[in-house]
């Protein structure tokens, strides 16, 4: 019962903080700007003055979008060619170069905000590449989803105007006055823990047996507040949020976890003030916190009473975890860092029970819209909910309708393409993986846990979160380029449809509610959209997880 109190104090805390943030937010992305961050007014006008006249149309869709295509493209561009030149660059002397497949696959990870890493951080990559290239990433990455979702919330609450803003104003705004405030404030908590913050590449020691040896330190208190803050997820080293240099006490690891799901939960706050109706914020949260603590007892119970493995001593599965975390803070992590578009670990997922990794890898399934990432999350939830108002609409034999305006069938054709196009995307992935003769060999595993970490794998690429079981060879040239293209297909078609449903949607007129308007916050509503998202995961994957997790939880002895 303890791991329970544990994770019932941990979202009471997430949800204290989150409402306040929420309401800052909703300012902020609104045009409004606190007294207490006013100072921060003049580096947001030298910005503006640097971006040109741009920086003040109002955009519509097609703008909007050529925008964050254009932002991705060169931040794709000069991060891909800085890691293959970083071995020749100051702070590089001692790594190499990484190949173009390698490089091409790391610089379309950290753009579309999936982080799948290839390599160890640590030894791969120089401080200056950690730095210059995937930090400043993290931030840009974070700041385009919040920017998406902010032009979608205003194509719903606007009448008659196909405007959406201004994406460069968004971007900017998003950056100044949100996460660089918020990573500045976790990375200090982090390095008063320990974490690690210097830009100095290591130190030689001599072991306890007498060899050289080589200690990697960089600046990753910075790295780190900002790859959890934004949903990013890539660790500075290999292991991860599991490295004591990245995550070494309780008090960081609460701070890390909470990081994870902070601004995803504010901005469902945001939201509710947004539309100035809180009670449809309400709904995507009790959603939201419903499907994670279910999680999250899922993957505790399964790790503390599952099957017991014969080099394991006891009766909880302590295999793979930190011992200074345990079964409950690992548990946390697992559904938070999967249910958020994220992906960094603090402990080894394919060391789970065959269920425990089930757990996480479904949350992926559906979508990352259980919280989901900065922005991402949200649209993707908001996604699902017209889709349910319409299929409820269908049922109950009336309009369908959503903050006052009528759901129709070019929403649902977009709407459809943001739910779909991961899902596709996963099952096309792991048929690929699956099909080429040589994945025998790129699996540690054969069998059923064979078949999980190849389709953990495809689920963590398509849907933009970059965890993994780590018994898939990551680095061959066939799965940098297969995941170059999930990933990239996965972040930019959703957003596409975003924006143009966004833009048809503020072109309508409100009309007023009446007995007949279908109430989309009641509990009925609720427990459709909660159906409609099951339905729809359940349906997709479940074949696919009967072959993989199932089937090994069934044969283990």
């Amino acid at each position: 019962m303890s791991f329970v109190f544990q994770g019932l104090f941990f979202f009471f805390v997430l949800l204290i903080l989150a409402a306040p943030l929420g309401f800052y937010i909703k300012m902020i992305m609104t045009g409004e700007t606190p007294r207490f961050v006013r100072f921060i007014q003049p580096i947001e006008r030298g910005f503006y003055r640097l971006i040109g006249s741009e920086s003040q149309r109002k955009m519509s869709a097609k703008r909007y979008l050529i925008s964050v295509l254009g932002i991705g493209i060169c931040s794709l561009l000069f991060l891909t060619g800085l890691l293959m030149v970083q071995g020749w660059l100051p702070g590089g002397a001692k790594v190499d170069n990484l190949s173009f497949d390698l490089a091409l696959n790391t610089a379309v990870s950290f753009v579309t905000n999936t982080n799948w890493q290839a390599y160890s951080g640590e030894l791969a990559l120089s401080n200056s590449t950690q730095v210059f290239g995937l930090t400043v990433q993290n931030f840009l990455s974070a700041a385009v989803g919040l920017a998406v979702l902010c032009a979608f919330i205003r194509g719903l609450v606007q009448k008659k105007e196909s405007y959406l803003g201004n994406f460069w104003q968004d971007m900017v705004r998003g950056l100044l006055y949100i996460l660089l405030p918020l990573s500045t404030i976790i990375a200090i908590l982090l390095i008063s823990q320990g974490v690690v913050q210097t830009f100095s590449s290591g130190m030689a020691y001599n072991s306890l047996e007498g060899e050289n040896l080589w200690l990697y330190l960089g600046p990753v208190a910075s790295q780190v507040a900002i790859k959890q803050l934004g949903t990013n997820g890539g660790g500075f080293f290999g292991a991860n949020s599991a490295h004591p240099f990245e995550n070494p006490t309780i008090f960081s690891n609460f701070i890390e976890n909470l990081a994870i799901l902070l601004l995803p939960a504010a901005l469902i706050f945001a939201f509710g003030f947004w539309v100035k109706d809180w009670k449809q914020g309400r709904t995507i949260l009790f959603v939201s916190l419903f499907f994670l603590f279910a999680a999250f007892l899922g993957v505790l119970i399964s790790e503390n009473y599952g099957p017991i493995f014969n080099d394991v001593v006891g009766s909880a599965n302590m295999e793979g975890k930190e011992i200074r975390f345990g079964i409950g803070w690992s548990s946390l992590w697992a559904v938070s860092t999967t249910a958020a578009s994220n992906g960094s670990v603090n402990a080894m997922l394919d060391s789970f029970t065959p269920l425990g990794g089930a757990v996480p890898m479904f949350l992926m399934q559906l979508g990352e819209i259980i919280f989901g990432g900065v922005g991402s999350g949200l649209y993707g939830m908001l996604a699902f909910l017209l889709l349910a108002v319409f299929i409820a609409g269908l049922l109950v034999g009336r309009t369908p309708e959503y903050l006052g305006k009528k759901i129709e069938a070019f929403d649902i054709k977009m709407a459809s393409l943001v739910i779909l196009t991961p899902l596709l995307l996963t099952l096309f992935g792991a048929m690929a993986l699956a099909m080429h003769p040589d994945i025998l060999e790129w699996l540690t595993n054969k069998g059923a846990h064979g078949f999980s970490e190849l389709l953990y794998g495809a689920t963590s690429l398509a849907n933009n979160n970059g965890s993994a079981f780590n018994g898939l060879l990551a680095d061959t040239p066939f799965l940098n380029v297969l995941g170059s293209g999930l990933m990239l297909f996965s972040r930019y078609i959703p957003i596409i449809a975003v924006l143009f449903l966004a833009e048809n949607m503020g072109r309508k007129k409100k009309v007023s509610v009446n007995d007949g308007t279908l109430s989309t916050v009641n509990p009925t509503f609720v427990t459709m959209l909660m159906i409609v998202i099951l339905v729809i995961g359940a349906l997709s994957f479940l074949p696919a997880l009967a072959l993989g997790p199932i089937a090994d939880f069934l044969t283990l002895k």
